[in-house]
């Protein structure tokens, strides 16, 4: 049983489980409650609370998701008791002596770190904000000063927004939790960039990977256990095609799972991955799943409902529920959702999350012949105002207007709106980076544009003060981005249908030249070998079927975004 008191005005909650007691201090606070130009704000002073709990024989960590931050310990009532007292006074008054050591360590530990499902996906669906910025670096750490942090931690780690769990024989005596009045925080609204789902986009090489969003219910729980148990069977078991296939859901924190789907591919085998990837999610919403595969499902889920830590293992994440004023439901409570569940149930939660999917497949393939729409790659419009040629040939020109800024390229535009501008990064050298709400891209290197100083300083003074990002010194300046969002460093924007249409005439045409060209060389008579006018024109149409064919190379080329 979960048993529910209170600390100093803290909302805490119990478990009884026998050894060593282990202890969770919940904040309302995450990534998704910042700015792009301010994120990373809230893993730092989690670093700076810790700091003061020194080296010590138990065990403690800290954690920041998207919507909460955890200090955690394992130890004795001791210990216990020590541990909170300090992350608590360390907050109301950081060891700011200790900044600039934190931001060190966790540039460090961003070099470290991998690249999951969530920040493979992040910015696709949401857009340079909110749970979008898990996809992004943590850019607001080297500018953040004393009263900055101490301000965000004075507001954020308040006792209104925080909650106790503990795990353990008993609840320690004497506790105490030293932590400034604050308020409840709300989550942030989900925002989203993708006008229309299920939507896809290329990136990477060797996996396919989908991601949804179902509301946290027990039919959302089996119908993540039945794809990934379809998925291993199809595409390993069966087809040989993966060695990693398989689904799993995580909590984003509002009541709200994230589920993820995945599968691995060699090169040659990407094709056949797509599509007994897009077999299973399709047939999982139309068919459904078998009732005795349903009941073994149930019968796992259930066992974890009622294994002997079950109550303990479930603490923080309902410490993080009540920060949400959603309601802390029993094992009973659980158990009686998962075995109303039905077929039925699983197959309307199939189309669900086939109907909010976002698909990432491999570079160069495409998903509209499965229903999926492209995700977009460009914005809708250019901003009006001076145009400035690029000096690299093909490049886009940019246009530098009162509302914004656009790179413009062949029809195509990214433009980033100085009302909607997340962050503007500014580089000593004068390069300059504007990423949009929506996470569109546009990058600015000096050199590469007809551009002078009293532009650049017009764009400068024309972003929104809390946007800007000033960069450290870098060895050399980065190529300008084509149209696109601000994707991972080696993603490449994929051409649009109606460019693939126009490459596919071009090289028609070229290869009608190039035949004609070949032809005449080898079926020449006697008399023509010595005709310079006949050989004129083998070199004029050979010329042609070149040129056509550099001009589709320029145009299919990869664009790093």
């Amino acid at each position: 049983m979960i048993h529910r008191f209170e600390v100093d005005g803290v909302p805490a909650l119990h478990a009884p489980r026998p050894g060593r007691t282990t202890a969770g201090l919940v904040f309302r606070v995450g990534s998704a409650d910042e700015t792009l130009a301010r994120s990373g704000i809230t893993h730092l002073v989690e670093h700076l609370a810790l700091h003061r709990s020194g080296v010590q024989v138990h065990r403690f960590n800290g954690a920041t998701g998207q919507l909460h931050t955890h200090f955690l310990l394992e130890g004795d009532d001791h210990e216990i008791r020590a541990f909170l007292q300090s992350v608590c006074e360390s907050l109301t008054a950081l060891p700011v002596d200790r900044l600039e050591t934190e931001k060190a360590i966790l540039r460090t530990e961003e070099a470290g770190r991998g690249t999951g499902a969530a920040e493979a996906t992040g910015l696709w669906r949401y857009g340079a904000q909110g749970h979008g910025l898990v996809s992004y670096p943590e850019w607001g750490v080297p500018g953040v000063d004393p009263q900055t942090v101490q301000h965000w931690a004075d507001t954020w780690f308040t006792r209104d927004n925080a909650a106790l769990w503990i795990a353990g024989e008993r609840v320690p005596d004497g506790l105490q939790l030293p932590l400034h009045p604050g308020r409840r925080m709300p989550p942030p609204q989900p925002t989203s960039a993708l006008p229309v789902t299920p939507a896809y986009f290329a990136a990477g090489q060797r996996q396919v990977l989908f991601e949804t969003l179902l509301p946290r219910t027990a039919a959302a729980d089996l119908y993540t256990a039945c794809l990934d148990r379809e998925l291993f069977q199809d595409l390993r078991q069966d087809g040989g095609l993966s060695y990693t296939a398989g689904a799993d859901h995580a909590d984003r924190g509002d009541g709200v799972l994230t589920v993820t789907a995945l599968a691995d591919a060699l090169p040659e085998e990407q094709d056949a991955v797509l599509g007994g990837f897009v077999d299973v999610l399709a047939r999982l919403a139309v068919a459904g799943v078998d009732p005795d595969t349903l009941d073994a499902l149930r019968r796992r889920a259930d066992a974890a409902h009622t294994a002997p830590d079950a109550d303990p293992a479930r603490l923080p994440g309902c410490a993080a529920d009540l920060l949400l004023d959603l309601p802390v439901r029993t094992r009973d409570e659980l158990r009686a959702e998962l075995a109303a569940v039905t077929a039925e149930d699983v197959r309307t939660t199939a189309q669900q999350a086939l109907g909010s999917g976002l698909l990432r497949v491999p570079a160069g393939r495409r998903a509209d012949w499965a229903g999926y729409t492209a995700a977009p790659l460009h914005s809708t419009a250019a901003v009006e105002g001076s145009r400035h040629r690029s000096r690299e040939p093909g490049g886009p020109d940019l246009v530098i207007g009162r509302a914004g800024v656009s790179l413009v390229r062949e029809g195509e535009a990214a433009t980033v709106r100085y009302d909607a501008c997340a962050a503007f990064l500014a580089w000593p050298d004068g390069g300059r980076r504007l990423i949009g709400a929506d996470g569109i891209c546009v990058e600015i290197e000096p050199a590469c544009f007809a551009v002078d100083a009293h532009a650049l300083a017009s764009i400068d003074a024309a972003v929104p003060h809390q946007a800007y990002v000033r960069m450290p010194p870098r060895t050399a300046p980065a190529r300008p981005s084509r149209p696109g969002p601000a994707a991972a460093p080696a993603a490449a924007v994929r051409s649009s249908p109606a460019q693939l249409a126009v490459n596919m005439v071009l090289m028609l045409v070229a290869g009608l030249f190039l035949l004609f060209a070949l032809g005449g060389a080898l079926g020449a008579d006697d008399e023509s070998r010595g005709d310079p006018v006949y050989w004129g024109v083998l070199v004029v149409a050979a010329g042609i079927a070149a040129a056509l064919l550099r001009s589709v190379w320029r145009r299919s080329r990869p664009r790093r975004t």
